[in-house]
């Protein structure tokens, strides 16, 4: 306890309480995957229940089989979202497809959900153009850069604002680690300001790459950092697929009505390494803070849940993961027949006007082309 200084501000206890809002995660099905909010639990049908954890197995998956094509040199960059099922399953499942998202490179299940081709998703870390051309989907491509996002959703939520669009919002997901960007800050503040239709999602899975939460952010939780603009936030548990829909459910309902924009931090852990380039976790975490991690796997806590109902089977779960690993490889080679853009056309497309310097650059690269 801090030593009364004769100060007449107690900034001590202003700081000791600040986060006290924010410190009560939300939650409906537990580490053991015993049910903690029977009311709530209620309210979702047998086939909700069903459907999330084909959902989420789908993404597992995916992964899996995404990490196949990575090893054989068949793809890009990839982020694994090995662990964050129940976190990007449970908050897309909560928008609607009148609704603008902007992911980051961890969030092509998501992108998926939301109108995208899985070839979409493979063209999109091989680097081919097409990956990125939505068509009348309300997706905007994966960001690369830590945080960029932010920034580009503010913008859009205020358009939807501006264009009198009812029942719409923007939202956007980082992880941890982007939070201590200042495209965070900047991002959070536009949107609020403008009180603009926005729900921010963030995905704290406990590591900016090497760098554990605690290292790289002083904020007891994140569910706090909107609060100095006036943006309120919830801490969920990221691991319950249940709580996590109906906290993103709740957030994006208050972004639609008007209020301004609301924030979600899902509590959920990244159980591999940061991206496919091959860090190796093992470098900087051990298997005893792991374990507590992968025992509340959000898989294993849903399968309790259903098999309890009677509703689930392994070999429901066995026939599902052949079925959608099939379609994953029909993807690939429909992402591989995919023709790469050419310079040319990436150079037309660079500007709605050329530049007089890439006017000349396309009449070069056009005879190179014609040979």
């Amino acid at each position: 306890m801090a030593k009364k200084t004769g100060h007449v501000i107690d900034l001590a206890s202003i700081k000791a309480k600040m986060s006290d809002p924010y410190k009560k995660t939300f939650q409906i099905v537990n580490e053991k995957g015993e049910i903690v909010n029977q009311e709530l639990f209620d309210t979702f049908s047998d086939d909700q229940l069903v459907d999330f954890m084909e959902k989420m197995v789908w993404e597992r998956a995916l992964h899996e089989q995404t990490m196949n094509f990575s090893r054989q040199g068949r793809l890009g960059f990839y982020a694994p979202t090995f662990g964050e099922e129940a976190s990007e399953m449970g908050s897309i499942a909560a928008f609607k497809e009148q609704d603008f998202l902007f992911p980051a490179y961890r969030d092509l299940p998501q992108l998926i959900q939301h109108g995208a081709s899985v070839a979409q998703g493979f063209l999109w870390s091989k680097g081919n153009a097409v990956g990125d051309d939505y068509g009348d989907q309300r997706n905007w491509f994966p960001q690369i850069i830590i945080g960029a996002q932010y920034v580009e959703m503010a913008g859009a939520a205020l358009g939807i604002k501006k264009n009198g669009e009812e029942d719409t919002v923007a939202f956007v997901y980082t992880g941890d680690g982007g939070t201590s960007q200042g495209d965070f800050y900047e991002g959070v503040n536009f949107a609020s300001s403008f009180q603009a239709p926005a729900v921010f999602m963030v995905q704290n899975n406990g590591w900016a790459i090497s760098v554990p939460r605690y290292k790289q952010t002083a904020a007891e939780t994140l569910a706090q950092k909107g609060v100095a603009s006036g943006v309120p936030g919830i801490q969920v548990d990221g691991m319950d697929v249940l709580a996590v829909y109906i906290a993103t459910k709740e957030a994006r309902e208050f972004a639609a009505a008007g209020n301004g924009p609301a924030l979600v931090e899902t509590l959920t852990y990244r159980f591999g390494a940061h991206s496919s380039a091959g860090d190796d976790p093992s470098r900087y975490r051990t298997k005893e803070e792991e374990k507590p991690w992968f025992d509340a796997d959000p898989l294993i806590r849903m399968r309790k849940v259903l098999t309890d109902k009677g509703l689930w089977s392994q070999e429901k779960e066995d026939k599902l993961v052949d079925e959608y690993k099939t379609s994953f490889k029909d993807a690939m080679k429909e992402a591989e027949n995919t023709p790469t853009q050419s310079v040319v056309d990436m150079l037309k497309t660079t500007f709605e006007e050329p530049t007089p310097q890439i006017k000349a650059d396309i009449a070069r690269f056009e005879a190179k082309e014609s040979k």
